[in-house]
């Protein structure tokens, strides 16, 4: 048994950017954690997010879903602002922002998920209860349905985050280091759930920060380190020269093109 995804209704053209960021400035205590960010995010692929630690990549996710405040900038779903777009949008945050040990059952955060088309104050009936179990079915977590949250592991924990933004059936989806500590058969669910919904036109952003996987798992690139170093298709950005500028000099590029990552410190938004 399969959960119907639904298609991505076709867009008018000047709506086709699932997503459409300019000149997107966040401060921390007077310090920019993102400088003049555009970025343009194509329709229908798996795009991902990488940089350094400290490079702004999680704030890119929050500033532009509205979880934290932005000095400047201006951010389109679809063409659409954040407000009428938010039905269309998924979001998977990283799991140790959660607070794991609050007493709830792994189908009841999947239903969760369901509460933007139902409302807050409608209750989830028969129909909502069978899609999310459906959800957990596609992240092979069934069997876990009436657990509590904090007896599973880390990797089905995030697994059950995957289910619950399956359970939104949005248009766009935003994955904050989905990959991060988890299990061979975490990464396995995950890449099957991100290739269905690929298959279905759907678009997904993940920040993700293992360099060796990047050209296997993604189409599109988006290089950070405070500003966009480059953006492009994988074969286009995923170079060592660009990894260079992104990582301060602080790559190696090694047997079977594998990057390394040297510490060094942060470099400076311009002033």
């Amino acid at each position: 048994m399969t959960t119907p995804l639904r298609p991505t209704l076709p867009q008018e053209p000047e709506a086709l950017s699932p997503l459409h960021v300019r000149d997107l400035t966040v401060v921390y205590r007077e310090k920019p954690a993102l400088w003049d960010v555009d970025l343009e995010i194509p329709a229908g692929q798996l795009c991902a997010i990488v940089g350094p630690n400290g490079a702004g990549k999680s704030t890119l996710i929050k500033a532009v879903l509205g979880l934290v405040p932005t000095a400047s900038g201006q951010v389109r779903f679809f063409g659409q602002s954040l407000a009428q777009a938010r039905k269309r949008i998924g979001y998977v945050p990283q799991r140790g922002s959660v607070d794991w040990d609050f007493p709830t059952s792994v189908l009841d955060v999947v239903m969760m998920g369901l509460y933007g088309k139902l409302g807050w104050f409608k209750r989830p009936g028969p129909r909502e209860r069978e899609a999310a179990l459906r959800c957990l079915e596609q992240v092979s977590l069934l069997e876990y349905a009436h657990r509590q949250i904090s007896q599973l592991s880390g990797g089905q924990q995030q697994r059950v985050f995957l289910a619950r933004a399956l359970a939104q059936d949005a248009d766009l989806y935003f994955m904050d280091e989905p990959f991060a500590g988890v299990d061979a058969v975490t990464e396995e669910a995950i890449l099957r759930v991100l290739h269905e919904l690929k298959g279905h036109g759907k678009t997904v952003v993940i920040v993700h920060h293992d360099l060796e996987t990047v050209r296997d798992y993604f189409d599109h690139l988006t290089l950070l380190n405070v500003q966009v170093i480059a953006s492009g298709p994988i074969d286009e950005t995923f170079t060592p020269e660009n990894l260079k500028r992104t990582y301060g000099g602080r790559m190696r590029w090694g047997e079977g093109e594998k990057a390394k990552e040297t510490p060094e410190a942060r470099p400076q938004p311009p002033s």
